[in-house]
């Protein structure tokens, strides 16, 4: 017996549902982050390093180029398109399918109420413990962000997230909080991260098990700093729920669970379809991190498994019906094509930096500014540089192949192991908050939040990551970690 859907159950309930004034307010900033980049290309002047023999970049030797001034005004205008044909371009092209796949495969659970039954299962397991069900939730995903490096590929799961705290009665924000944006804390509070503490590691010649008891204890502070900043706003919403930034985007997906399931249907099938799906891509996302191999095709990977997955989970829990998988699935690919264009526009202010050839000099700025200076202020302009690069080139391998490939051999007064730290720090917390970070624009777009309101909501926590930081580092100086 095929599944019956009642009502209008597949009308407009998408699970990523962009709102038309997020879309424009983080398209209009990235428009501006373009022109800036562009004008940068202008001020900014243009450099190479020298190359060996052997083709390995001698970070030492810096070669300024006077004859290259600027990029072309339109290729300024048509980077976001641009970039798609240069060397970067497979990484944007897969994170945009990626994104596709995952959402089409997740609307087919939403409207084979995959998603219902699924949550239901939690609630009645933490009926009376809902802060407990967060806590946990909040360290599971902050487990992923320092331990395994994981960060875009936790956007897979933050609809399911967002319903679940649709459910338990709070919103779309607190969703949001509590996947993304405890990754993001958890991958800069790295413990053994292999995309910063590794690379950053081996590129310098830092022990990677030195110093992990202090990046474990910051890591459990950090931890507590983002509960009390989560409990502290679910607090507030419960007793205004006025103040939630998503409350009319929330209305509606909480008219998801009016529609009723044809009392036929297998309710079990429904949630061992989706366990098993769910478990999968957990287990995969763990063991594939493990695999140094593989690691580096983890997102190919999780292409194939939400598709394959997605699509046979949604055939078990409908009895087969084809038709209703085709379309949900149709509709989640088209309810994600706003975000294809966000992803192309935050990537294409690197891709504008690099065909100005001025990424070098930057670069170059960074081993000028901290030769000679005393360990403590060493660190710091280690950790306004970093910021400050962070801005632009938001992938972190990047950045620490750019940082530790300059400061290797080079005579600071501070510990490598320090310098690592330095980075991490500087590195990590600003993808939950810099505007050129993709993974928190569609985090933000999901949760059907402006990126202003997150600023507004966030400012004081971020103020507070600053100072902890700086004490860490601080503190770190002193006992010569």
């Amino acid at each position: 017996m095929k599944m019956i859907v009642r009502g209008a159950a597949l009308k407009n309930n998408k699970v990523i549902d962009i709102s038309k004034k997020t879309f424009i307010q983080v398209i209009l900033i990235l428009a501006g982050l373009i022109a800036l980049s562009t004008v940068l290309t202008y001020i900014v002047p243009a450099g190479s390093f020298a190359v060996d023999i052997n083709g390995n970049i001698d970070y030492n030797t810096y070669i300024r180029d006077d004859l290259t001034s600027g990029i072309p005004i339109w290729q300024g205008l048509l980077s976001p398109v641009l970039l798609l044909f240069s060397n970067g371009a497979i990484t944007v092209i897969m994170l945009s399918l990626f994104l596709l796949v995952v959402s089409g495969s997740f609307q087919i659970m939403n409207d084979a109420f995959g998603m219902k039954v699924i949550i239901e299962s939690l609630i009645r397991r933490f009926k009376n413990k809902k802060k407990l069900l967060i806590a946990i939730i909040v360290l599971v995903f902050m487990i992923f962000g320092a331990f395994f490096g994981l960060f875009e590929e936790t956007l897979t799961l933050l609809p399911l997230i967002i319903m679940l705290m649709i459910y338990l009665g709070y919103d779309s924000f607190s969703g949001f909080l509590i996947c993304t944006v405890a990754t993001g804390f958890g991958f800069a509070s790295a413990v053994t991260n292999p995309f910063t503490v590794l690379v950053a590691s081996e590129i310098i010649g830092a022990s990677i098990t030195a110093g992990m008891a202090y990046r474990i204890l910051i890591f459990a502070i950090m931890y507590a700093l983002l509960l009390l900043f989560i409990f502290r706003y679910l607090s507030k919403l419960e007793k205004d729920p006025s103040i939630s930034p998503s409350r009319s985007l929330d209305q509606t997906k909480k008219e998801m669970f009016v529609f009723q399931i044809d009392p036929q249907q297998n309710q079990k099938k429904v949630f061992w379809s989706y366990a098993i799906f769910l478990s999968t891509v957990f287990v995969s996302i763990v063991v594939i991190s493990l695999i140094d191999s593989l690691r580096d095709y983890i997102i190919v990977f999780l292409i194939v498994i939400f598709l394959i997955g997605g699509i046979i989970a949604g055939l078990c829990s409908t009895e087969g019906n084809t038709k209703l998988v085709a379309k949900s699935f149709g509709k989640g690919v088209l309810s994600a094509l706003p975000a294809i264009l966000i992803i192309l526009m935050a990537s294409s202010i690197k891709y504008i930096l690099e065909e100005g050839h001025i990424l070098p000099t930057i670069t170059n700025f960074i081993k000028t500014s901290v030769e000679g200076r005393s360990p403590f202020l060493v660190v710091l302009i280690l950790l306004c540089i970093t910021l400050l690069l962070e801005f632009f080139v938001s992938s972190s391998t990047a950045k620490a192949a750019f940082i530790m490939g300059i400061l290797k051999g080079t005579a600071l007064g501070i510990s490598n192991e320090l310098i690592v730290l330095t980075f991490l720090f500087g590195d990590g917390y600003t993808n939950i908050l810099f505007p050129t970070s993709p993974v928190l624009l569609l985090g933000l777009a999901m949760a059907g939040v402006e990126y202003g309101h997150w600023v507004k909501r966030s400012k004081w926590l971020f103020v507070a990551v600053f100072g902890l930081t700086v004490v860490f580092l601080l503190i770190a100086t002193i006992i010569g970690y």
